[in-house]
């Protein structure tokens, strides 16, 4: 019997696909590692995705998986089209049509709203959403066709745009696809429900993809075939992106022996330096926490397991 594989810590980006939901995804990487020869490491994703979207899943390996929280809270860009003249009850393909309008919006009628969706915004979620009402789904209340009633939440939509030349299709008017970079929170589907409403018309998402969340990026995502690979012994570290890899937005700063086991051991830094703000802890090119220095003085926000060098 074959020794098994030391534990890995890092980042799998995965392209998933549409159907497969963002707990499935999680669990192709587990059963890639479990049959690939693996030890058994922890898993989790970083921002769930619809089972009808597709495209950038951030799934966190070992000791990755202490940033997954951070992804979360991320902001995420989304590709997705709207077809204009029904609404359904899910504002997206899966459900019942709810409403009709005739009225088909132009590309300019479209471009001339946006800058009303542009910025700080409130929105009211789909009813079908993983949001708790009096501690149930809210899906779960949707299909079992009571009346939800969600409040109105705030989320920022950093920018929005329209994608390529959408009047270029045959059937003029009846769709549009945007480009959305948004904050955590934020339905993709209200705001297409939204937009679509205040051209006068009604509408739903047909498309979804999600291009970005937080740093990484559909360049950095794997096609599940290619994950797959995995299982039948294709080197898992051709595919990982470090652990640091999350956190592109905050600065590394690199610490001697002494100071690197200081931190590891939760112990205070004093008289740094630095500006204050957050950092990446690394002794050599290993990550050692992510801390926060005030006033030359660190506290320690994250630890990371992975200097076997550094005593306890």
């Amino acid at each position: 019997m074959s020794k098994p594989k030391p534990a890995t810590n890092g980042w799998i980006i995965l392209d998933k696909p549409r159907g497969l939901g963002s707990t499935q995804g999680v669990s192709a990487v587990k059963r890639n590692l479990r049959e690939g020869g693996y030890l058994k490491t922890k898993v989790g994703h970083g921002g769930t995705l619809d089972p009808l979207a597709e495209g950038v899943l951030p799934i966190a390996l070992g000791e990755a998986t202490k940033l997954a929280g951070r992804m979360l809270d991320a902001s995420k860009i989304y590709e997705f089209t709207i077809k204009f003249g029904e609404e359904t009850d899910t504002l997206d393909t899966e459900g019942a049509v709810i409403d009709t309008s005739n009225v088909r919006p132009t590309r300019a009628d479209v471009q001339a709203i946006l800058a009303e969706f542009t910025g700080a915004i409130e929105q009211v979620p789909p009813a079908y959403s993983a949001l708790k009402v009096d501690g149930k789904r809210a899906y779960d209340l949707a299909r079992a066709g009571e009346a939800v009633e969600l409040k109105t939440r705030a989320v920022t939509v950093h920018a929005l745009t329209i994608t390529g030349n959408s009047d270029s299709a045959p059937d003029n008017g009846a769709s549009v696809t945007l480009t959305a970079h948004v904050s955590k929170g934020t339905y993709i589907r209200s705001l297409a429900r939204d937009i679509a409403r205040a051209l006068g018309t009604c509408g739903h998402v047909t498309y979804l993809r999600r291009t970005k969340a937080g740093p990484f990026t559909q360049s950095q995502a794997i096609s599940l075939d290619k994950l797959n690979e995995v299982s039948s012994g294709a080197p898992l570290k051709d595919l990982l992106l470090p652990l640091e890899a999350g956190l592109d937005d905050i600065p590394a700063l690199h610490l001697d022996q002494t100071d690197a086991q200081a931190v590891q051991q939760g112990r205070v830094l004093s008289d740094m330096p630095q500006p204050s703000g957050l950092y990446c802890a690394m002794l050599d090119d290993v990550p050692v926490a992510l801390i926060q220095i005030s006033d030359g003085t660190t506290k320690v926000v994250r630890g990371f397991n992975l200097l076997s060098d550094v005593a306890e």
